[in-house]
């Protein structure tokens, strides 16, 4: 008989860590699918004027930072292939890269920005785009490794 209340107990006890894991992953998803949403909403909407070669994306990127015309429809087109691959389950190295190239691409707006003098105002905003890629980069970590433990 007190073994029975010993193995009711421990299985129990099992039920809810079980539960509480799921949870746990639930709220990881649910952030992670948030940040990446967001990211990719924001990388999506700054690739189309760069890939139509929009007057002020050309105003802007062309005439005011200097770089070559054909540099726009480039780095829009990149933009939206990362955006995409971040968005799509699977391919983990691929992932990995779009992360990076996102990344890339801020740190370089930042650092054109700069260096034709704009103010702060102009460039600092664009940290907020960078905390978020890269919150959603530890999240999509995040699920990697509570995915491994709950598969073990």
């Amino acid at each position: 008989m007190l073994f029975h209340r010993v193995w009711f107990a421990f299985i129990m006890k099992k039920m809810e860590i079980s539960k509480l894991k799921k949870l746990e992953m639930k709220k990881t998803n649910t952030i992670y699918w948030i940040l990446t949403g967001l990211s990719a909403a924001m990388m999506f909407a700054s690739s189309i004027p760069n890939i139509l070669s929009v007057p002020q994306a050309v105003d802007l990127v062309i005439t005011h930072l200097g770089y070559p015309t054909y540099f726009l429809p480039m780095i829009g087109v990149a933009k939206f292939a990362g955006a995409v691959a971040i968005l799509i389950p699977g391919f983990p190295r691929i992932k990995e890269w779009a992360y990076a190239g996102l990344i890339y691409d801020l740190s370089a707006a930042i650092y054109s920005s700069i260096s034709v003098g704009d103010p702060a105002g102009k460039w600092l905003p664009i940290f907020v785009f960078i905390i978020l890629i890269a919150s959603s980069y530890i999240y999509h970590h995040k699920r990697l490794r509570e995915n491994l433990h709950t598969k073990s």
